[in-house]
Order: C-alpha cells, then structure tokens, then sequence
C-alpha cells in the first residue's frame, strides 16, 4: 500500500519550509511511524553524500536525519548547482545529468518529471508518511508551465498542500491570500490549509489575522508557529542564511575569517566552528577586509572556483591573505578553496565557463586539472598531526604537485590526500565535514590555542532537531495534519 503524502509550498523563499518539514519530520518519527522527507526540485550549492554514492540537498539529509532514515538519491531526484556563465549543474538521481542556463532548464523539465515520479514512488512504497517539500514560491505562475517543484507536482501525485508563510518579512496576510488569487483554481481546490511561521510576540494578537487568511481563501488555519531562535544552530541549505548577522560572541579566544564568495558551496563546513563560544566566526561579506587579526583564515568551498577567485582578488582579499602569511597566519583551503591555494588552475573543458586556465594564489605548490567524474563517498582516515576523521568528498578536477607529498591527511586505505606547505602553516583538502567530527575539532581548537571543545557537535544537531519536534508539535495539530495527508 502507498504511503500517505503530504506536501508543504510557500509563499516565497527562505520562509521555513525546510525547518517545518525537518521538525514534523521527527516528530512523526517519535509517534512511530516511518517518515521520509522528499524535495522533487532543489537549487542549492549546499549538498550532502548519501549512502547510495550520491548527492541531495543538504536540507533533504537534515530532513531524513530528522525522520531517522538513511538519506538516499532519492529523496531529492533533481539538484540544481548554481555556477558561472554555464547556468546550473543539473543532478538528476544524485548524478550530474547537464549543465543548463535557466532557459534551457524550463525546456528540459517535461523529461526530467519521469525521474521525480520514479523516486516518489520509490520512496512512498518504503514508509507510512512522505513529507513534500516545494520549492520558491507557490505563485511563480510565470513558471508554472512544466513546473515540477511544486503545483506541477502536487496536480501530478494528487497531493494535498499546505501553505506556508513567513510573517516575519512582513505581509504574510496579502502573500497568502494573494497566492489564491493569482493561482490555478485547479491548483488552488489541492491547498488546504496554511501555516504562518516565524511569528514573535503574542499570538493572541494575530488571532484576527489567521481568521481574515482562512475566510478569504477558504483554506484551514494549521498553525501559528513562533520563531525558532535555534534553527541556526542547524545547517542551512540557501545561502540566504550566510546575509544573517550573528550577535557577537563574548571573551572568545581566537578569530577565524572566511570570505563569503559568490558561490560558496558547503558553507555548513563552517557551523560546527561558529558553535564553539571560544571561536569568533567572522564571515567577511564583499566590500570588507579579512580582518588582520585573524589567527586562521579559510577558504571555503565553491561550486564556480575559477569565478570566485576572480571575485577573491577584485575584492583586494588576495591582498590581505598574502599578508596574513607573511605574518605567519594559518590558512586553510576547502575543496575549491584547496584549488585556490595553488599555482594554476585549468578548465580545459569548459566544464564551469569558457575553457582555460587562471593563476592560484601560489600559496601551494600544486596544480589542478578541472575534468573527469565528480567524486562523491564518504571517507575516513587519519590528518598528518595522527586525529582520525570522518567526512566526505564531493568534487570535480585532480590536484597534484609538490606539496602533496606532504599530505594533509591519509584515508583509511592509506592513500594520500591535499597537500600542506613545508612549514605546515598552509593547508588544502578535499574533505567536507571536517569540523563536524568532535576529534578534529578540539586538535584544530588546541593547534590555535583556544582551549578545549565545549560542543559535542553531532549530540548538539540532535537535541536541536528534538527542541524543533516539540516546538512544532505546541503549535501545529499533528493529528489534522494526519487527516490530511493522502
């Protein structure tokens, strides 16, 4: 027998779709039932390795963490990567299918609704309960033509939706009901109800609201939700969460600057240190300087390596990173960060724009050859100081030279990996995840004298995920919801 399904639009991006679906996610899973979370369409450069040797949005791995399930390819058959010039790597079933420019994407969606009905009905044969997420907004009725994300699919599967707004960004009560107005009435008769979400003060003084919503829409109130303060302590997905400001930390003991460029990928790399209340996370948005009092500066990963280091040095940070090493500073390159680190960086495929080869910053001697099949596994080993970790891999292009006989870590194989400077000062590597493994994080924290962890970071995500499962339980009526879902 199918399991039910239930799918979950917004009015816009960003207004917790994801958090909502991760939170009813586990609390779904505590009743006993067996719950998997499923994205038709994605965009995002945050992306998780899943045990099937491919790639979801980070968000569908939170989301199947939530429901205690193994994240697999198939929770989120379509993932678009924003690069450069070439458009967006389209991943379809966790593989690279094409690279596409937004208009030739739109074309290309009647194909790939075959693959997402195929990984729904994969996923719903295995569980009780799929919890949809949509994509973007509910009213983008200018894309609606095709549109696998969200209308498109929920008239294809006949499932039932929930709209969600965020009154936190204001206008939550005209987003919602002009989404009735605007939509397919055929669309519209599939929402049956609505969520408002991210709510601060009394909600007695929102009652009024919530009834003028369901009386010009016809659809049922589910839910006024308060704001969750702790959802940044658990991974975004849209680097919309990088423009929000952190409040600043207290008597911390070493400050790490990582320069936010325009498509950073992976940026949950960086949580895990941002946790830590001796650590000053600075995150350097364009138009600022790398702060000269920086112990560790990183350099992240990136879906368009090439692009962001042109944008790294018309910003004036290659600059301030050469002066961080004379100073004798500890730099850190990840993934397209490693590639950075280098001599010469070569594209002769075109694979992220216009075949090439650009200038690294010189800092390593290494090179890297942009080509060959995308590499996805989750990997383990041992960093050259002897700290066993665990993490994964996911990158294109090969990188070789002199510094890697001096190896940033080894895998469990023994096979070498990255490459560090002869005074160990400047390091690159492939692996993601590095900081979320507790073992490294406290040698990385002791090496910049910052103390002892204070963050058990896995058991922290945890906790989190169960606070969230309570909070939308108070709010939200879990049976209804039940009632609802087909």
């Amino acid at each position: 027998m199918a399991a039910r399904a239930l799918m979950f639009q917004g009015t816009g991006s960003d207004v917790g779709k994801s958090l909502i679906v991760a939170g009813l996610a586990r609390a779904f899973a505590d009743r006993g039932l067996k719950v998997c979370p499923f994205k038709p369409q994605n965009m995002s450069n945050n992306a998780a390795v899943t045990g099937d040797g491919g790639e979801i949005g980070r968000a569908q791995a939170l989301q199947a963490r939530a429901a205690r399930a193994p994240p697999s390819v198939h929770m989120n058959p379509i993932l678009l990567k924003p690069q450069s010039e070439v458009g967006a790597q389209v991943v379809v079933q966790g593989r690279v299918h094409a690279t596409a420019k937004a208009a030739a994407y739109q074309q290309m969606k009647p194909e790939l609704l075959p693959f997402v009905l195929d990984s729904f009905s994969r996923i719903r044969s295995e569980t009780d309960i799929v919890l949809i997420e949509g994509a973007g907004s509910a009213s983008e009725v200018n894309l609606r033509a095709g549109d696998i994300a969200n209308m498109g699919f929920a008239r294809a599967t006949g499932t039932v939706v929930v709209l969600i707004g965020d009154i936190d960004r204001g206008g939550v009560i005209a987003s919602l009901v002009g989404t009735k107005l605007v939509i397919d009435a055929d669309d519209a008769a599939l929402i049956r109800g609505f969520m408002v979400n991210k709510f601060r003060g009394d909600p007695a003084l929102f009652a009024t609201g919530m009834a003028k919503i369901a009386q010009a829409t016809g659809w049922e109130a589910l839910g006024l939700i308060p704001f969750f303060s702790d959802a940044r302590l658990l991974p975004a997905e849209d680097a919309l969460a990088l423009d929000a400001t952190s409040p600043r930390k207290a008597n911390t003991r070493v400050r790490i600057a990582v320069p936010i460029l325009p498509h950073i990928a992976n940026f949950d790399d960086l949580d895990p240190l941002d946790a830590e209340p001796a650590v000053d996370l600075i995150r350097v948005k364009p138009g600022a300087v790398l702060p000269a009092d920086a112990e560790f500066i990183m350099l992240p990963g990136s879906k368009a390596t090439i692009a962001d280091l042109a944008a790294l040095r018309a910003e004036g940070w290659h600059i301030d990173i050469a002066a961080h090493r004379r100073r004798g500073g500890i730099l850190l390159g990840l993934c397209g960060g490693y590639q950075m680190l280098g001599r010469v960086i070569e594209d002769p495929s075109g694979i992220e724009g216009p075949a090439g080869c650009t200038e690294g910053l010189g800092l390593l001697d290494v090179d890297t050859v942009l080509c060959g099949e995308k590499r996805l596994q989750q990997i383990g080993g041992h960093t050259g100081d002897g700290v066993p970790f665990a993490g994964y891999e996911m990158h294109m292009g090969a990188t070789s030279g002199g510094d890697c006989a001096r190896p940033f870590a080894r895998r469990a194989d023994g096979s070498a990996e990255g490459a560090m400077s002869a005074d160990g000062r400047v390091m690159g590597t492939y692996i993601h995840g590095l900081f979320a493994d507790d073992r490294q994080r406290a040698a990385w924290l002791a090496r910049l004298n910052a103390g002892c962890s204070a963050v058990a970071y896995e058991a922290l995500i945890e906790q989190t995920l169960d606070r969230l499962a309570s909070h939308i339980a108070s709010h939200v009526d879990l049976d209804r919801l039940l009632s609802l879902a087909r």
